[in-house]
């Protein structure tokens, strides 16, 4: 078996990259690095097969493998075509190449990615006359080209499609949360499975079924019909069976699993999902608003929900939807901590609860807040008597870095489109679309007190002009038959 160490990268979203570092720790990599949306460690090829199965919160795993410096793309095509290119491909071999920049040197990624297939193509055709073809889709090889600077990486990218299209989903609703953000906000909170969790607004289930595959200690990745590093030529197709099989890190999982909508057909599509992903018996589902709750599905557990943030109501309706959610919190879960994300302070603000941490996270191309309320009886001053606190320390440490204090910058995830073969044994995988995510204004823009400069606008104007809000589940609207039909892969 190879176990040569090599440098490995694993890909995730702003505000992710502390619990992805300790995913790859617990799977054994080696010098770890979190970045800005990345984690670096060292791994063989053992570990860069097992990071693709097991990672919740990474998007892609990729293993570097030329570094240079270039200041022009005309210096990144002649840089190119030095690598020995017939080690990884042929003229017979598709690919494709996607490029990240970040520099005022490059301008257009799309530029640097044009020139770069050049300098592959213009090598294979001085030594052999023949080309190898490009494809954008469902390429033998997946090339990624990162610039920083004049810093140069290119990469293997070993995953090919992004790894939140995990492959249980058979449906989904207008505004469905991404399964990597779903698992990365489960993960926060720090539950394994040792309590009861709920989400009383599931949508299409994505929360409940990223928090069965956690707590059975289930590798997300088995139901993935193939990954890029498949088609290298040194895969070693003996280790990726035995570890695609080896289900010995599986765990019993004795608390459940809540789910409710006020939807009927959202609760449909995620009975759909449950049953793809395997996880039903973990799941209650049923159809209620969250409003109507006057009993907790158990004494002691966790809440985590993303609400709507508001499309076809109003900004008063989405207002009075917070505080009917801290209302339920105060009054039916006391006793859980609950966990809720969302976009705008005003909504927050209408829960009405102190929060003991607050973790700025991306939402699709949104700046959103991750929050925590600890539901208690009675007020905070006997609560703190009794000897308990709210985190203050860790609400401090937060604070810095909500998209309500200050600008944020987001991330851009490129738009994949699925190719699969068939894996035997396992659950045949869904095509989903990745959607182009908008552009958001400044954090700062919004929800400004007064003092604001001339010019500037708030309030109800600003929600019309500015805010892209998500398709909400607040009432049922199943036979709408204008519905707008969103591509939101990496929204939900």
């Amino acid at each position: 078996m190879n176990t040569e160490k090599f440098e490995i990268v694993a890909k995730t979203f702003q505000g992710l990259e502390d619990v992805l570092a300790e995913e790859i720790k617990a799977l054994g990599g080696e010098n770890v690095e979190p970045g800005r949306r990345m984690v670096s460690f060292q791994g063989d090829k053992t570990l860069l097969y097992k990071a693709n199965l097991a990672c919740r919160t990474a998007l892609r795993i990729l293993k570097p493998i030329y570094k240079f410096e270039a200041s022009n793309p005309d210096e990144v095509y002649e840089k190119m075509k030095t690598f020995e290119w017939d080690t990884l491909l042929s003229p017979e071999t598709t690919f494709s190449i996607d490029s990240v920049t970040y520099s005022d040197s490059f301008k257009h990624s799309k530029f640097v990615t044009y020139r770069a297939k050049d300098a592959i193509a213009d090598y294979f055709m001085e030594k052999t006359g023949k080309r190898p073809s490009v494809r954008l889709n469902g390429a033998e090889i997946v090339l990624n080209l990162h610039i920083s600077h004049m810093s140069c990486t290119l990469s293997l990218d070993s995953s090919g499609e992004s790894l939140h299209k995990r492959g249980y989903r058979v449906g989904q609703t207008e505004a469905p949360i991404n399964e990597v953000l779903a698992a990365g906000m489960i993960l926060k909170t720090g539950w394994h499975g040792e309590k009861d969790l709920i989400d009383p607004m599931c949508g299409s289930g994505t929360i409940l079924i990223e928090a069965a595959l956690i707590a059975t200690n289930t590798y997300p990745g088995i139901f993935r019909k193939n990954f890029a590093f498949e088609r290298w030529k040194d895969f070693d197709e003996e280790l990726f069976e035995t570890l695609y099989n080896d289900d010995s890190h599986e765990q019993a999982f004795t608390h459940r699993i809540y789910g409710s909508d006020i939807s009927p057909r959202a609760i449909d599509i995620a009975s759909q999902n449950i049953k793809s992903a395997g996880v039903a018996k973990y799941i209650d589902l049923k159809i209620m608003p969250f409003q109507r709750y006057e009993t907790a599905p158990s004494q002691e557990g966790i809440l985590i929900t993303n609400p709507p943030y508001g499309e076809r109501i109003s900004s008063g309706d989405l207002l009075g939807l917070y505080e009917s959610i801290g209302n339920r919190l105060k009054h039916v879960f006391k006793g859980y901590d609950a966990w809720i994300i969302s976009y705008h302070k005003e909504c927050f603000d209408k829960i009405g609860l102190k929060p003991s941490v607050k973790i700025a996270l991306m939402n699709g191309a949104l700046e959103c807040e991750y929050r925590k309320y600890e539901i208690f009886d009675g007020r905070y001053k006997e609560f703190k008597g009794e000897g308990r606190n709210l985190d203050r320390r860790r609400e401090s440490s937060r604070r810095a870095s909500s998209p309500f204090d200050k600008k944020k910058r987001y991330d851009n995830s490129r738009n994949d489109t699925p190719n699969r073969f068939e894996r035997p044994g396992k659950p045949a995988p869904h095509a989903e679309n990745n959607p182009t995510k908008p552009k958001p204004f400044g954090s700062h823009d919004r929800f400004k007190p007064e003092g604001e400069r001339s010019g500037w606008i708030h309030g109800e104007e600003a929600f019309q002009k500015f805010v892209t809000f998500k398709q909400p589940s607040l009432k049922p609207d199943d036979n709408m038959t204008n519905r707008r039909k969103k591509d939101t892969d990496n929204q939900e």
